[in-house]
C-alpha cells in the first residue's frame, strides 16, 4: 500500500476534492480491473476515453479518481485529482508507486523504425555474457534475467513497464534494455522513466496511420533524447540523416556511430557471406555471426552503449563475435536440397529494401531470389505499392500473400500492393492470398542453390484473422514445406 499523497509526488495536479493522506491498494487505467482501494485513472485513448468509466470505476472500489475533467457527479468518499495530462500523470504515479525502479537500474532505451529488436536483444545477450543480470523489454519477449515473460506491446503501458522494471530491481538486475515505440512515446508511457542513454537507429516510413505526417512520427522518435538527463548519453546512427535531428535539444552527452560518416564509434565492413561477416571496429577486426550491412550498424551501436556503460571494448568484441541474432530477424532455414530460406519481420519498405539489398550481395547471380511478401491490415496503407516494388525490384520472383489483414480483406490489401508494380513487374508476380499456399508455392519454384525470403511476420507465431489470432509461425512452415519437398 502506498499513500496517495506519495504517489502523486512530482505531478503536475490542477485542484483537489478530498483527502490525499489515505493508502492505495493499486493504480488501475482499466475499469474492469479495479478492486477495493485502487486509485483509476482516467486515460483519454484512441479509442475509449477513460473518463466515461469513472462510474464504473467507483462502483468496483476505487478510492482515488485522477483525471482531467472532474466529473458532475461527485462523491465525499471518493478523493478527485485533476491533472493537466492523465498520461503524463501516470507515469509519474506508476514510477513512485513501484519505488523510482528506473533510477535503481541502468537503463537504455531504444528507437528507431527498424534494428530495435535486434540491438535490444543483443544488448541483453551481451551483458549477460559478460557476467551482469540484466532485463530485457521488447516487441519479442520480456525477460527479467533468465525468466521468460511474453510481451503484447513492444512497449508495454506505464503501469505494466515500471511493474516489470520494479521486478529487475528485486531480482538483483543491474542493466535493462528496452525498446520504445513511437506509439509509446506519443502516448507518454514512458513518462517518468528515468533512462541512462537513449539510442536512435533510423528512421523510416511507418505508421503514418497512426502518426498522419512523417514529421510527427520524426518528432514522437524524437522525445525520447528530449527527456534524458544531463548525465545521461545519446547515441544516434549519424548516417541516417534524422540522426542529428534527435538530439537537437537534449541534455544528454552526445555519440554517434556510422560506417560512411566520420563518428565516435566507426565500423567498415571487410565481408559479408551467409555465414557471418568480418568488421574493422576503429583498429580491431572481428568476425559476427549476423549478416548484413544493416546489421553492421546495429552491431556497431551494440558495441558503443556497452563501451559507453563502462564495458572493456575488447572483452565487448570478444562476447559480440558468440551473439546470435534476435528470433525472426534474418532467420536461416537450409533445405535439404540446399534452398537458403529466410525469415525476416522486415515489414516496412526501408527494412524490406535492407533484407533484399543484403542479399542481392550475397548472390552469385545464378540462383533465382523467390520473394514472399504482404502488409498488414487496418495500417499505413501507402507503403503498400512501395513494399511490393522493392520486392519486384531485387527479386525474380513475388508472391503477394497476406500477412496480418486483422478487419481487412486480404484481396484488397494486396490490390494496393499490386499498384506498386510496374509493367515488367507484374509478370515476376503472383498473388496468393492464403499465407500457406504461398510460401508453398515458393519453395515448389525454388531449385537447389536458390534463396527464398518470407518477409513481415518474423518471430510471430500467429496470423490474425478478423480479430482472432491464428497459429501460425513463418519459420515452421517453411521448415515443414522444405521436409515435404524431400520426402
Amino acid at each position: 500500500m502506498n499513500k496517495l499523497s506519495d504517489i502523486l509526488y512530482k505531478v503536475s495536479i490542477r485542484q483537489v476534492k478530498g483527502e490525499t493522506g489515505m493508502s492505495v491498494s493499486a493504480l488501475e487505467i482499466d475499469s474492469r480491473a479495479v478492486k477495493p482501494d485502487s486509485c483509476f485513472v482516467a486515460i483519454k485513448g484512441t479509442v475509449a476515453d477513460g473518463h466515461d468509466y469513472i462510474d464504473n470505476a467507483v462502483e468496483k472500489g476505487a478510492k482515488a479518481i485522477v483525471c482531467e475533467t472532474l466529473p458532475d457527479k461527485l462523491f465525499d468518499h471518493i478523493t478527485y485529482v485533476a491533472v493537466e495530462n492523465t498520461a503524463v500523470a501516470l507515469g509519474t504515479m506508476a514510477s513512485n508507486f513501484y519505488g523510482n525502479p528506473s533510477a535503481r537500474l541502468k537503463l537504455v532505451g531504444i528507437t528507431g523504425t527498424n534494428g530495435k529488436t535486434t540491438v535490444a536483444t543483443m544488448l541483453y545477450r551481451l551483458f549477460q555474457s559478460l557476467g551482469h543480470k540484466c532485463g530485457l523489454i521488447s516487441t519479442v519477449e520480456n525477460r527479467i534475467d533468465q525468466k521468460v515473460i511474453p510481451s503484447t506491446h513492444t512497449t508495454p503501458d506505464a503501469i505494466s513497464l515500471n511493474r516489470l522494471l520494479a521486478d529487475m530491481v528485486s531480482e538483483g538486475c543491474s542493466f535493462a534494455f528496452m525498446e520504445v515505440s513511437s506509439h509509446a512515446l506519443a502516448q507518454h508511457r514512458v513518462a517518468g522513466v528515468d533512462f541512462a542513454g537513449g539510442v536512435f537507429t533510423n528512421i523510416s516510413h511507418d505508421h503514418l496511420d497512426y502518426h498522419k505526417t512523417f514529421d510527427s512520427y520524426i518528432e514522437a522518435k524524437k522525445l525520447l533524447f528530449d527527456g534524458l538527463r544531463q548525465d545521461a548519453f545519446s547515441l544516434v546512427n549519424i548516417d541516417d540523416k534524422r540522426g542529428r535531428v534527435m538530439v537537437q535539444n537534449t541534455r544528454s552527452s552526445v555519440n554517434t556511430y556510422g560506417l560512411r560518416q566520420l563518428a565516435d564509434y566507426k565500423a567498415k565492413m571487410i565481408s559479408n557471406t551467409l555465414q557471418g561477416m568480418e568488421l574493422q571496429i576503429h583498429d580491431q577486426h572481428v568476425w559476427f555471426k549476423l549478416i548484413g550491412k544493416f546489421n553492421a550498424y546495429n552491431l556497431l551501436a551494440v558495441y558503443a552503449v556497452a563501451v559507453l556503460l563502462d564495458e572493456d571494448p575488447t572483452e565487448v568484441l570478444s562476447a559480440m563475435s558468440e551473439l546470435n541474432g534476435a528470433p525472426g530477424r534474418f532467420e536461416l532455414v537450409i533445405s535439404p536440397k540446399g534452398i537458403t530460406g529466410i525469415v525476416d519481420y522486415a515489414h516496412t519498405p526501408d527494412a524490406l529494401e535492407n533484407v533484399l539489398e543484403t542479399i542481392a550481395d550475397l548472390r552469385t547471380g545464378n540462383e533465382q531470389v523467390i520473394t514472399v511478401v504482404g502488409a498488414g491490415g487496418n495500417r499505413d496503407t501507402t507503403k503498400r505499392p512501395e513494399m511490393a516494388s522493392i520486392a519486384a525490384r531485387f527479386s525474380d520472383r513475388v508472391i503477394l500473400t497476406s500477412d496480418n489483414p486483422r478487419f481487412e480483406d486480404p484481396m484488397a490489401i494486396i490490390k494496393d500492393m499490386e499498384k506498386g508494380l510496374g509493367p515488367t513487374q507484374v509478370k515476376k508476380k503472383v498473388s496468393l492470398p492464403d499465407r500457406k499456399e504461398a510460401i508453398r508455392l515458393a519453395v515448389n519454384f525454388a531449385e537447389p542453390g536458390d534463396i527464398i525470403l518470407i518477409a513481415g511476420k518474423g518471430h510471430e507465431t500467429y496470423q490474425e484473422i478478423e480479430g482472432v489470432k491464428h497459429d501460425f509461425d513463418d519459420r515452421a512452415v517453411l521448415k515443414d514445406m522444405f521436409e515435404l519437398m524431400n520426402d
